[in-house]
């Protein structure tokens, strides 16, 4: 190197290297063992050495860890010697044990000669207890597991269905009992004193007086003014609605119905105002109601943007807009569960032998099957008909019916208006077939046409008096003013007792609820 220059020659820069077997005759045993692969991939390169290398390797390993498995002995642990009778005894006597398994604590002397036992104990001259109707259960035999006698339970049932029909009572009632002393001691207990709140709006009373069990009613006043609750949106309009006192189970109503008109998540406004009325009850001793939800609003911009009730059209409850229209209701159902046999189209006839035209859809299914109406209509046709055998025609408006053979027995009558997925009849094999199963066909103005490309959508309409019926009912529930319901009202005055014992028991259960 001189100055800024340097000189770099080609031996420096690239070194001569050695071939690849001269580097590996110069390794050593160590080196050429550290580079040997024992345990390869057993994925790669299967049926190479390499891989005999690996399997054998781990055959040797699996060998030698079985060979050198001590196997499982058991523990022997060592406890404390088992006590005698004396020792248990002597421990026993220390124990603080729960009465339930016959406690005793310290010491106990032997009864001597002035102990006498008990010729008869003595029973409580009365009993005052409890009992709650479950669900499914009945008035009698919540009374005979009280400890009533069958006779006297039925009596007591029959009575109190004088008051109040027994299936209005609600499971959950809790009934206050006082029965009396026994004539002997195989004999039941008898009544003599019982109340309950029948129903929300009735107390019953009765006493036995005279030998005789007399029932004194007792009605309640009940305000049933619906509660009506308004507010806006904001960021959620179940926590908005939550906030202002809405029942969460009339919440999640409100979104159902709503949710068949608009989208909730979209079509909903930050500043939209809800409007939400449900059936409301409130006695006057305090108790409230909660039913169902009536009506379900939105409000936007101070005018009514969705306005729904439910209301009643041929014995079939629907929600219905302001308008007078219905929910729509779109597709038929399945008429019947089987399994589709033969389409709609040409073919061979199975019994005429020859191809013809099949105009309809076959399903099978096991003989007694149930058949249903895919969509609302009414019965043309309810009988014998040619080829098909049992046979029923429905006409579903609009210049569309349906039609369905072969049934071993019909559930409906010529006129009788159906609905949808009601029972028609039976799957059979009656007229021209060969073993039980439904034909089923639908006709557009009069003629067959291929089931599989027609979908019914039906939309109720009020019309006349249902409509203006209909209408004064929205009037009416949209004059009560947000909260009314929720007004106080004089609280009753509290009666003094008149069935004697039993109000000892009224006063022990106030508060625990009805």
């Amino acid at each position: 190197m001189s100055g800024n220059a340097a000189a770099l020659t080609m031996s420096q820069a690239i070194p001569l290297r050695r071939s690849v077997a001269d580097a590996e005759q110069h390794l050593g045993w160590r080196d050429r063992l550290a580079q040997l692969d024992l345990v390869p991939d057993l994925g790669d390169n299967i049926g190479s050495a390499e891989w005999w290398r690996g399997l054998a390797t781990l055959t040797l390993l699996c060998g030698t860890a079985i060979a050198t498995f001590p196997g499982i002995q058991p523990l022997q642990v060592g406890g404390t010697p088992a006590l005698d009778a004396a020792d248990f005894n002597e421990a026993r006597a220390q124990m603080i044990v729960p009465l339930a398994f016959g406690g005793d604590t310290g010491r106990h002397m032997a009864a001597t000669d002035a102990v006498r036992p008990l010729t008869q104990t003595p029973e409580r001259p009365q009993i005052e207890l409890t009992a709650t109707l479950g669900s499914g259960d009945s008035f009698a035999r919540l009374l005979e597991r009280s400890g009533v006698g069958s006779s006297e339970a039925q009596a007591l049932a029959r009575q109190v269905s004088g008051a109040v029909p027994l299936a209005d009572i609600a499971p959950g009632t809790r009934i206050d009992l006082i029965l009396g002393r026994r004539a002997a001691r195989t004999m039941p207990r008898p009544v003599e004193a019982l109340a309950m709140r029948a129903r929300f709006d009735l107390r019953i009373e009765m006493e036995r007086q005279g030998g005789q069990l007399v029932m004194r009613r007792i009605p309640i006043a009940v305000d049933a003014t619906p509660l009506r609750i308004r507010g806006r949106v904001g960021d959620s309009l179940y926590r908005s609605a939550r906030a202002a006192g809405a029942p969460p189970a009339a919440i999640q109503s409100y979104l159902r119905v709503v949710g068949k008109q608009i989208s909730v998540g979209s079509d909903i406004r930050a500043g939209d105002e809800f409007d939400i009325i449900v059936d409301y009850r409130r006695a006057e001793t305090g108790e409230t109601e909660t039913g169902k939800l009536l009506y379900a609003g939105l409000i936007r911009g101070g005018k009514a943007k969705l306005s729904m009730l439910e209301w009643n059209v041929d014995g079939r409850t629907q929600w219905f807009e302001a308008s007078g229209v219905g929910e729509q209701r779109g597709g038929m159902t399945r008429p019947t569960n089987g399994r589709v046999t033969s389409t709609f189209g040409m073919r061979r006839h199975p019994i005429l032998g020859y191809k013809r035209m099949h105009s309809g859809m076959d399903f099978g299914g096991g003989y007694g099957a149930p058949i249903y109406a895919v969509t609302d209509g009414v019965v043309t046709i309810a009988g014998r008909h040619g080829g098909f055998g049992n046979y029923v025609k429905l006409n579903h408006g609009n210049g569309l019916g349906t039609g369905y053979g072969h049934m071993s027995r019909i559930a409906v009558r010529s006129g009788q208006r159906v609905r949808r997925g009601q029972v028609i009849g039976y799957i059979g094999s009656t007229g021209l077939s060969t073993g039980p199963h439904l034909h089923y066909e639908l006709y557009r103005n009069g003629r067959a046409v291929n089931p599989s490309s027609v979908t019914f959508v039906t939309r109720a309409l009020l019309e006349g008096k249902a409509l203006a019926d209909f209408r004064a009912r929205i009037r009416s529930l949209t004059s009560i003013a947000p909260g009314a319901a929720l007004t106080p009202i004089a609280a009753k005055q509290v009666e003094g007792p008149k069935l004697g014992s039993l109000a000892d028991v009224a006063s022990k259960r106030a508060g625990d609820g009805i």
